[in-house]
């Protein structure tokens, strides 16, 4: 008998057994209760997050001959021949190798026929961002009026890249990544359902390292398993996926905070004497410094045991924000050039070194801690300055205020965006740590129906701006905005009250109607 995947093992066959999105599943199961099943349906989400297995059990629902509570029976023919991948009018295919106009036209052919021997022929388009231009447009007619006996359901990672005229003709749902604890509960359930022993911290490692991907954990879990050996624990994960223990890491970030070089290079050494990858635990030693960047931001960590977080904690206590994103920036660069280098080795050491060099990291990061001891030490001299040095501070202090009061006004004129919480918990539980630390205090505002300004009423920092400059970066938020609106959204840093688009010009052409009306002249505005 061949092998199956865990995670084809466990599939779900059900609505209920899709762990975190019951906010989909519900609505899914209702529709079907109510006999108003739409005719094309968007799944978009994260990789793992369960958008095809919700698709299959929707296909087999909206087929099957004894329907319980908007669920599928799994045991009627209709049913068992879905499972079996025998019944012809379910049709899955993948759109990242079949994405030319011939795949779509065939589509359009095969929908004039009825079904063989379901009510629906349903169609299941995975990864559909991947179609060309030429396949939307010939998907376009279909999906906009489809015979009744056609049902088409989309799945995608990247909903920005799919025309707006597709958008609008589907109904969308929104997969989110499931949460740890929710991973753990299904994972639970498999190793029970499989004879598998293992450990609550294992399990807890594997649901975090697999960043809200249930099939990213059973394809973990199943690693193994590969030696035969059913009992797991925590280190086992470790040693498999190749994790240098957490004191190696701890002693290298703390050699970077006290600028020890010598104690650093030791820990490396004692990591790769065991035979860990490079990557591995450049990648480790980035994540350990975010998750001290989170703890100093939020006061809060989920992924490590009392010990672990008090050493965190100390570590916290002893470096600045500002430090600890520079080291992150700093290791992620050296990530990329290591990509293409054939001395990663050679790059690693030096960055080492340099990020334990107090001179060079000073150089580079402009601290707030720097720039309020000198604001104490400005404040603590107006004792001693001078009657005009008094008056060019509190003038400083009135300009200031001037300007936030300045800026307020003019933001005023302006419609928040709703959902920017939602944006910045996506940065967050994406890892893009260094942007949502900078981003907090800062409003986002609708420019104009295809802009998102960032304004920073409390000020914004050079380093700050730095990072929120890079195209990267830039990119990466207007593709979460464009998300949350769900369509193509730009996204522009405004400074000050000066960088704010100029109003549109309908005030004065109002008012010079209005002036035009009190007079009884007859005008005609020209665009």
């Amino acid at each position: 008998m061949s092998y199956t995947a865990l995670y084809r093992r466990f599939r779900p066959l059900e609505f209920e057994e899709i762990v975190g999105q019951e906010h989909i599943t519900k609505t899914l199961r209702n529709q079907i209760m109510a006999g108003r099943v739409g005719h094309a349906y968007l799944f978009n989400g994260g990789r793992g997050t369960g958008k095809t297995s919700a698709a299959k059990v929707l296909a087999r629902a909206v087929n099957c001959l004894n329907p319980q509570d908007g669920e599928p029976c799994n045991e009627c023919e209709i049913c068992k021949a879905a499972l079996a991948g025998s019944l012809t009018d379910i049709v899955e295919m993948d759109a990242a190798s079949n994405n030319s106009v011939e795949d779509i036209r065939s589509i359009r052919e095969e929908v004039n026929f009825l079904p063989t021997l379901a009510k629906y022929r349903v169609y299941i388009i995975d990864e559909v961002h991947m179609l060309s231009t030429g396949a939307f447009n010939a998907l376009l007619k279909t999906l906009e009026e489809p015979p009744e006996h056609v049902k088409f359901i989309l799945a995608t990672t990247e909903p920005q890249k799919l025309p707006a005229t597709i958008l609008s003709r589907c109904q969308r749902f929104d997969f989110k990544k499931i949460s740890n604890d929710n991973i753990i509960k299904r994972l639970k359930y498999v190793v029970k359902e499989s004879n598998i022993e293992i450990t609550d911290s294992a399990l807890k490692l594997i649901a975090i390292l697999s960043e809200g991907a249930m099939r990213d954990a059973l394809s973990i879990l199943e690693r193994c398993l590969q030696d035969g050996n059913t009992n797991i624990d925590e280190d086992r994960i470790k040693d498999l996926v190749g994790i240098p223990k957490l004191t190696y890491i701890n002693a290298i970030v703390k050699a970077f905070i006290e600028y020890n070089v010598e104690d650093a290079i030791k820990a490396v050494d004692r990591v790769l004497n065991e035979g860990k990858d490079l990557n591995n635990l450049l990648w480790e030693i980035i994540k350990y410094v975010k998750d001290i960047l989170v703890y100093k931001v939020t006061g809060k960590l989920e992924i490590y045991n009392e010990k672990e977080l008090a050493d965190i904690k100390m570590l916290a206590d002893e470096i600045s924000k500002e430090r600890l994103l520079y080291i992150i920036t700093d290791l992620s660069k050296l990530e990329n050039d290591m990509k293409w280098s054939t001395q990663k080795s050679i790059l690693f050491q030096v960055e080492i070194i340099k990020l334990c060099s107090e001179n060079i990291v000073e150089t580079h990061v402009e601290t707030v801690d720097k720039s309020k001891e000198k604001r104490a030490k400005t404040v603590n001299n107006t004792t001693n300055a001078t009657d005009s040095n008094k008056k060019m501070i509190e003038n400083s202090k009135t300009n200031h205020k001037k300007e936030n009061v300045s800026m307020a006004k003019a933001l005023s004129g302006f419609n928040e965006v709703g959902g920017w919480k939602d944006i910045l918990n996506e940065l967050r539980s994406s890892g893009k740590i260094m942007m949502y630390s900078n981003l907090i205090k800062a409003k986002a505002i609708e420019l104009n129906d295809m802009t998102i300004g960032i304004s920073f009423p409390d000020g914004i920092t050079a380093f700050g701006k730095t990072i929120l400059e890079k195209p990267e970066n830039l990119n990466e938020l207007s593709k979460i905005v464009s998300m949350e609106y769900g369509k193509d959204m730009k996204v522009r840093i405004i400074e000050n009250v000066d960088s704010l688009p100029k109003k549109e010009q309908k005030n004065e052409t109002s008012s010079i109607e209005n002036m035009a009306n009190d007079l009884d002249i007859p005008l005609n505005i020209m665009d």
